[in-house]
């Protein structure tokens, strides 16, 4: 009976990793088809460890000992990897804070590429909003400001939770603009080719690390719904990650030819960040509803890709003016 069980929560939990990671896939891809070869089997190999293990092992275990430093980091440990209570209480205790950094993050992620990046147009708004890149930043200072007011009446830890999702955000916006000066640099022939080139590309391996711990965040969370086992959830969680990221690697030409699928990965981005600030302020909602948004927003999109890829009728919404 409890090899039985075991099966059905790792089955259950590689299920639910590969289809809330869709998203996740699809930005991965996005940033991967920019890369050199190199990069990406790095990113395939040890990208993958840092993932399963940095952020689905090490995550709950810290979480855990930070929660209850009496336990010392061996019991910690110990409480981790047995699944008893203790480590339930912790897990329970650290969700609002995880879930409201993840949630800054995401938000604004979509917010970066909805008023300041290139994107195929689809959507009633999104050509107008393209334009409005200068005020990305007023709009972030405001959501923060408002979720610190009303987080810090909570709790003051919340409301640096908030701040330290933001502090994220903007960190791997440089690393991202970084990268990208790198890539300019090798296009435009000046400076050192060879230097400039694999500086862009660990640039963009830390951006995709980010992203993929911050997804990882609300999969450990949500893992916890099925099981309280931390081994359970590696092996689940991981297989699920494995999964996910092999689809990446192998159709990242595939992914691209799809104009609109970038765009349901980042609505799905909104809705799940929004889910994420929701419960981080205390909201209770069902454990379904982020993979069944992410489902029907990315398939959505992808039949309209489909549709439209097919006519040749689709636009670009022009790259917003540098000041």
């Amino acid at each position: 009976m409890d090899i039985f069980y075991a099966v059905v929560v790792i089955i259950g939990l590689v299920a639910f990793e590969t289809v809330a990671s869709i998203d996740n896939a699809i930005i991965n891809a996005d940033i991967l088809s920019t890369m050199k070869a190199w990069a990406r089997r790095w990113f395939l190999t040890w990208g993958l460890i840092i993932a399963v293990f940095g952020v689905r092992g090490i995550l709950p275990w810290a979480i855990i000992w930070a929660s209850a430093p009496s336990l010392g980091p061996i019991g910690a440990l110990t409480a981790t990897f047995s699944g008893d209570e203790a480590a339930a209480l912790a897990m329970e205790h650290s969700a609002p804070f995880l879930l409201l950094a993840g949630g800054v993050f995401m938000v604004f992620l979509f917010l970066h590429w909805f008023m300041a990046e290139q994107k195929n147009c689809i959507v009633p708004g999104e050509l107008a909003f393209s334009r409005t890149g200068p005020w990305f930043y007023a709009v972030a200072a405001l959501i923060l400001l408002g979720l610190v007011y009303f987080a810090v009446q909570i709790n003051p830890f919340l409301a640096v939770a908030a701040v330290a999702g933001s502090a994220i955000f903007f960190v791997m916006q440089g690393f991202r603009l970084f990268a990208d000066a790198k890539t300019l640099e090798l296009e435009k022939g000046t400076g050192d080719p060879e230097s400039a080139s694999h500086k862009s590309q660990i640039s963009k391996l830390m951006l995709l690390e980010v992203i993929d711990a911050t997804f990882s965040i609300d999969g450990v969370v949500g893992a916890f719904a099925f099981t309280m086992s931390v081994p359970l959830i590696l092996i689940g969680n991981g297989i699920g990650a494995l999964v996910v990221r092999e689809l990446t690697i192998r159709n990242i030409d595939s992914i691209r030819k799809y104009a609109y699928l970038k765009n349901g990965a980042m609505y799905s981005i909104l809705c799940l960040g929004l889910i994420m600030c929701s419960e981080g302020f205390g909201l209770e909602l069902p454990i379904w509803i982020a993979p069944i948004i992410t489902v029907t927003i990315v398939t959505t999109f992808f039949i309209l890709s489909l549709r439209r890829i097919r006519r040749h009728d689709y636009g670009t919404c022009p790259a917003p003016r540098k000041e």
